[in-house]
């Protein structure tokens, strides 16, 4: 477990500011990011979003100096209480060095989105010591489901969402296991490792998701993060889902491999190990909170949260 306790942003109210920043990769699609906002304007939230002065480069939103600087403008913004990414694809890891934890840990506040952005959750998380939302970005809520749209306003309100809606979850391997949330996708969680913000497992309830991958750079993903050592003292594992852009049936015939090749590679640890979790690049896509503390109870099914956001003061 973490040595200390996480500090829990506050919840948001009606009428609370999210800011909408762009650390990663471009906006391909500028309605479906005018809808995203749309959206979060029905739910009851103002959103602020300030102008690039930097012009997309290829695979970037910005040069990494401008989504820097937009990134602390905003999480310094007496206006804002939460922050919001546009979308993902690629480009969190060129900004890590240069976010100011100092910022973020005196001035706590809500950070969403999920894909490229589990580079920033996990460094607020671990590094900043707040809790985060790995939670759908603005350009893909135009896509989201109601029910994962229902859960993330219930969470950023300071509710718990019903986290086995249907009896969706597969319980690979059964067992109760406590810990703290950590992980989201993949990939991303591979280039961490090396670098100072590879990620502390000990004690944790990973998540996984990812999109796009070939099965066998899952399995060789997975395998290196068994030789890593990185799977020895967990207390948990949660498999989201795994989207190939494929029809239903041959995405579970993929997934099913992969929840194989998990199992296999934690046959000798014997915690928990769940498949089909409502998390990831199709829907639904439930939020979840990265840093905070939970439960696997494989007997109900459920993930039970023992962090919520807090009253705000």
């Amino acid at each position: 477990m973490q040595d200390k306790r996480p500090v829990i942003p506050a919840r948001l109210i009606k009428g609370g500011c999210i800011g909408l920043f762009s650390p990663a990769g471009p906006v391909r699609d500028q309605e479906k990011v005018h809808a995203g906002v749309r959206l979060l304007h029905e739910l009851g939230f103002r959103t602020k979003q300030l102008n690039l002065s930097a012009p997309a480069q290829d695979y970037l939103a910005a040069d990494d100096r401008t989504r820097i600087d937009e990134f602390h403008a905003l999480w310094a913004d007496d206006e804002t209480d939460a922050l919001m990414a546009v979308r993902g694809g690629y480009g969190c890891l060129r900004i890590l060095k240069d976010i100011r934890l100092d910022l973020v840990r005196h001035r706590p506040k809500i950070l969403i989105g999920f894909s490229d952005v589990t580079a920033l959750l996990n460094l607020v998380s671990e590094q900043g010591g707040l809790v985060a939302v790995h939670g759908p970005v603005v350009s893909s809520l135009a896509d989201t489901d109601p029910a994962s749209i229902q859960a993330l306003a219930a969470l950023l309100s300071g509710g718990l969402p019903e986290y086995n809606p249907r009896g969706r979850i597969e319980i690979l391997r059964g067992g109760k296991a406590s810990g703290i949330l950590k992980g989201g996708n993949l990939t991303t969680l591979i280039h961490l490792i090396g670098t100072p913000w590879e990620l502390s497992l000990a004690n944790a309830l990973l998540v996984l998701e990812d999109t796009g991958e070939q099965m066998y750079r899952l399995d060789r993903m997975l395998t290196q993060l068994y030789h890593g050592g990185k799977l020895d003292n967990l207390a948990g594992i949660i498999l989201g889902t795994f989207d190939h852009g494929l029809d239903a049936v041959e995405n579970l015939r993929i997934e099913e491999r992969i929840w194989r090749r998990v199992l296999e590679i934690t046959a000798e640890f014997g915690y928990p190990v769940w498949g089909n979790f409502p998390v990831g690049h199709r829907n639904p896509n439930y939020p979840l909170l990265i840093g905070a503390s939970a439960t696997m109870d494989s007997a109900s099914g459920r993930l039970l949260l023992h962090d919520i956001l807090r009253q705000k003061s």
